[in-house]
């Protein structure tokens, strides 16, 4: 067994003594291609959504130097018809791009041509195999005689396939050299068809376009936007999260809240799997995102405001969808052309879901709006930042009752770019005030039209646990007066949202008056008993 040739079962042995989600059924989608037309496979998705728990179970299951077959018995795949025909047949050749970035940085080395660092590296321990070979011979003719030698084809499994990509990002000539390699194994009509039996990459961007085209053309892509039959492999399904909540005593509205969001066609729910498991060990719910080289830099882009994106970026959080054009991004982190290609990139990060059929995205879950708002929290020099500060600023005066400071902030907002441009009703207002109180979301889960009661309050912030903040109930009114609000609050009720809330809750009422073209604004405190 090698490192990056047959690299055995351990990592996937490994996997196994933990809790595992069973995914193997994605190794009989890749049988169903195994030396077919269709052998080419690039799977992406974010980060913390499995990647490398696939590949290690593919080199598993294909590698010829061991024996798998009790690893996978009792496990989906050993319940299909293929799965002792292919299981250890194959020659495997594994790279985890980014350990070949990490091993030449850790060791002071250059990177600026680490495509032939991987190159020269699958040669050396290919040249084990092929004592007698030639070296001057170049790459593919000795992964031909590779393959001749052993009378096994390869199945490469590349993870992490365009960390290059990413890191290399204003690098032409290295992306260039890296595509290069990859089309000289997987679109070379004198090598392809005699050396790979199948190909897995997978990593977070799509194949990096060549003007409109995929610049490894011969692949079947499915990625975040439209996954397809790889779908339940994209993270956690409801079915399966749900099973997890009953073993350990864990709360699936909780979890759904936080985790859930990631919607594909034919109704599949994914969570993030990354954290439902953090969230499981650790008993509490919460976010366990971790911001990465990618999400820094795209502030960067965020900040440079493409036509509105700021404001597109504060609507999203508030809670709206937009309407976006995936079909302009060039997939990758330096061609930015639009607003749009800049959020497609985020959908591609998993800060946003995509909804294939209204071509529309929104922020999936908790857990992703209180990582967008801490992103933003502490950049000064943001539109961003300072519609959360002032938001700040509006919660902080709402919890000291301070009605006036609270009015004369909204007024502020509705004048601000983030107000629509037709204030003529209760929705418009709605709308701001989801601005005004942005920064909730970090503290509060926010629930609008919660019925309850005798009728349906408009907003409702429910403090996250452990928390000594007070709830908050908003009405809002127009033409009327913020006192009526408050009313409405008590005649139909709301409070009894909080039946099973013990402690403060903060009554908003808010109005605006189409004639003084100003907010008023009334607050109340009451206190929750058993």
């Amino acid at each position: 067994m090698g490192v990056y040739i047959n690299p055995g079962n351990a990592d996937f042995a490994e996997i196994l003594k933990l809790e595992y989600i069973d995914k193997t059924d994605l190794i009989d989608i890749i049988n169903g291609v195994v030396e077919t037309r269709k052998k080419l496979v690039c799977v992406s998705r974010p980060r913390r959504f499995g990647k490398s728990f696939a590949a290690h179970m593919l080199c598993a299951y294909y590698d010829c130097t061991c024996n798998s077959e009790s690893l996978f018995s009792g496990l989906d795949i050993s319940k299909t018809a293929n799965f002792k025909k292919y299981l250890n047949m194959y020659n495997v050749v594994y790279l985890d791009i980014t350990s070949f970035i990490s091993d030449l940085k850790g060791n002071g080395k250059k990177i600026a041509d680490i495509t032939n660092t991987i190159k020269e590296t699958i040669l050396e321990e290919m040249l084990s195999y092929l004592p007698d070979v030639d070296r001057n011979k170049n790459f593919a003719q000795i992964l031909l005689e590779f393959v001749e030698h052993t009378g096994r084809k390869i199945v490469f499994i590349i993870d992490e396939w365009d960390a290059i990509i990413r890191e290399f990002r204003s690098d032409e000539a290295e992306q260039d050299a890296y595509l290069n390699f990859l089309r000289g194994i997987f679109k070379n009509g004198n090598i392809t068809s005699k050396v790979v039996a199948a190909a897995y990459m997978t990593g977070i961007l799509p194949i990096k376009k060549d003007g409109t085209e995929s610049a490894i053309s011969d692949f079947d892509e499915y990625t975040v936007l439209n996954p397809d039959k790889f779908a339940m492999f994209t993270g956690f399904t409801e079915n399966e999260v749900e099973l997890l909540c009953k073993k350990h005593d864990m709360d699936l509205k909780q979890i759904k809240k936080w985790y859930d969001g990631y919607h594909f066609e034919n109704s599949v729910s994914i969570y993030n799997p990354y954290s439902v498991m953090n969230a499981i060990e650790k008993k509490r719910y919460g976010s366990y995102w971790r911001r990465t080289t990618a999400t820094e830099s795209l502030l960067a882009y965020i900040n440079m405001d493409y036509k509105g994106l700021q404001e597109d970026v504060a609507r999203l959080i508030a809670g709206e969808s937009l309407n976006v054009d995936v079909s302009t991004f060039n997939n990758d982190v330096e061609n930015f052309g639009n607003k749009d290609d800049v959020l497609t990139l985020l959908i591609h990060l998993g800060y946003l879901t995509y909804d294939i059929d209204n071509q529309v995205v929104r922020i999936p879950n908790e857990e992703v709006k209180t990582e967008f708002v801490s992103l933003f929290k502490n950049r000064d020099n943001s539109r961003m930042s300072k519609l959360i500060k002032k938001s700040e600023k509006i919660l902080e005066a709402t919890l000291k009752l301070d009605s006036q400071y609270v009015a004369k902030r909204i007024d502020e907002i509705r004048e601000s770019e983030y107000a629509p441009t037709f204030y003529n009703n209760e929705q418009a207002l709605r709308y701001v005030i989801k601005f005004a109180y942005i920064t909730c979301i970090e503290q509060y889960l926010k629930v609008e039209e919660l019925p309850s009661g005798r009728g349906i309050a408009d907003v409702v912030f429910i403090p996250r646990m452990p928390s000594n903040r007070p709830a908050l109930v908003v009405e809002l009114k127009w033409n009327k007066s913020s006192e009526a609000a408050i009313n409405q609050i008590k005649d139909n009720k709301y409070p009894s949202i909080f039946d099973d809330y013990i402690g403060e809750v903060i009554l908003v009422g808010i109005n605006y008056d189409e004639k003084t073209k100003c907010h008023d604004c009334s607050i109340e405190k009451i206190t929750m008993h058993i």
